[in-house]
């Protein structure tokens, strides 16, 4: 089990001088993000054993970062989101594994569950009762907030017992998924959120867009889907009303009207770079 006697406070996190980190690793894919891998690498601080950093040309001050907070870095070039991300995950060597973003950061809540449920654990046999992963909420923080209704709730699979899980998607829509198989076990849920520092302004989400919108077309391609007229427009509609009605991101107040505004563009972008790349290959 895993005791505390002696709390102290480090960064947003009560931690105990007491206590010795979890067998936990923390897997990181990377390129030039000093503007958030602190708080990340804070959110984790004492907590795991291990961080484990895939980084794909940083030339800021990120690798800097990482070092000094004591995580190994691996210098491979970009393989993709899927590709990069299991990569990472094959190099953890803690029993437990906890995937994240390079702009995402544990909440103190969370960070509590995982010190819980990791220290209750034990060797975990197999069956159906064992607990293999468990899914954490990413909530985004823009403008000085949180954005309590837009994308909400995201629950996201991203702590998970080492071997019992793979990256798959297609790009850039990676997904962690547990492997089935005998002796398989399930997912559960931990309270508190992931913090997601996606970004700083709305620019800047479109920005991100069009990067994201491109490689998802060119993914979308690769599988022979296609799109056409009415996709585009049914699509981009349908993602406008999801936040705006479904979500309820009017309570957002003018953020998560132009994060839903953002995340309607996207989807548009996607549909007509893929109209267009399909059009290329029919010329």
């Amino acid at each position: 089990m895993y005791h505390c006697s002696d709390a102290r406070v480090l960064g947003s996190r009560m931690l105990c001088s007491t206590q010795m980190p979890l067998p936990l690793s923390v897997a990181i894919v990377c390129k030039n993000n000093a503007s958030t891998i602190g708080r990340t690498l804070d959110s984790v601080n004492g907590l795991a054993a291990e961080i484990v950093a895939i980084d794909s040309g940083s030339t800021d001050d990120t690798i800097a970062m990482l070092e000094r907070a004591g995580a190994r870095v691996i210098r491979s070039a970009w393989l993709g989101h899927v590709r990069t991300k299991q990569m990472a995950l094959e190099h953890c060597t803690q029993p437990w594994v906890l995937c994240l973003d390079s702009d995402e950061s544990v909440e103190p809540e969370l960070s509590r569950e995982i010190e819980r449920v990791i220290g209750a654990d034990g060797a975990g046999g197999p069956g159906a009762d064992r607990i293999d992963g468990y899914e954490v909420n990413r909530k985004i923080f823009y403008a000085g907030r949180f954005l309590n209704h837009t994308y909400q709730p995201e629950w996201r699979l991203r702590l998970v017992r080492k071997g019992a899980a793979a990256w798959g998607g297609l790009d850039p829509h990676d997904k962690l998924s547990l492997t089935s198989g005998e002796g398989a076990g399930r997912v559960g849920r931990l309270r508190g959120d992931l913090r997601h520092d996606s970004w700083t302004t709305i620019a800047e989400h479109l920005a991100k867009q069009v990067g994201h919108a491109r490689v998802s077309a060119e993914s979308l391609l690769r599988e022979g889907r296609r799109t056409n007229g009415a996709r585009l427009v049914v699509s981009t509609v349908g993602a406008l009303f999801k936040q705006i009605v479904l979500r309820s991101a009017w309570r957002d107040g003018w953020r998560g009207l132009a994060a839903a505004g953002s995340a309607a563009a996207g989807t548009l972008m996607k549909h007509v770079i893929l109209l267009e790349r399909q059009s290329e290959r029919k010329e």
